[in-house]
């Protein structure tokens, strides 16, 4: 399932309705390590098909909900449980780092 790209307009029903746990990756075209976690992110969007949401967040085009969640240092993945963040990563981490992170919630 390919990670979709999601809105400061669209996160209120994406995210914080959502059924599933959600990872929000903020990110920005720009960014280097953005870039390197990217095809990462999609994996992980496979592996945890029907258990979480993985979406991502362009902070360049949507400063609202970075702002709102003091997004400082892109990539930053939220992991949103129940409409509130029940966890996250700053940085290019591994991707076993965020895997151990879903599980933990899902």
């Amino acid at each position: 399932m390919a990670v979709s790209e999601i809105t400061d307009q669209s996160f209120d029903a994406d995210v914080l309705k959502s059924d599933l746990p959600v990872l929000v990756d903020f990110w920005a075209p720009w960014c280097g390590p953005c870039r390197l976690i990217g095809p990462i992110v999609e994996e992980l969007s496979n592996e945890f098909d029907g258990k979480v949401k993985v979406v991502k967040l362009n902070t360049d085009d949507n400063p609202q909900t970075a702002t709102q969640y003091h997004i400082s240092g892109i990539p930053s993945l939220l992991l949103f449980k129940d409409g509130q963040v029940a966890d996250q990563l700053v940085g290019a981490v591994p991707k076993d780092r965020i895997q151990n992170m879903i599980s933990q919630h899902v």
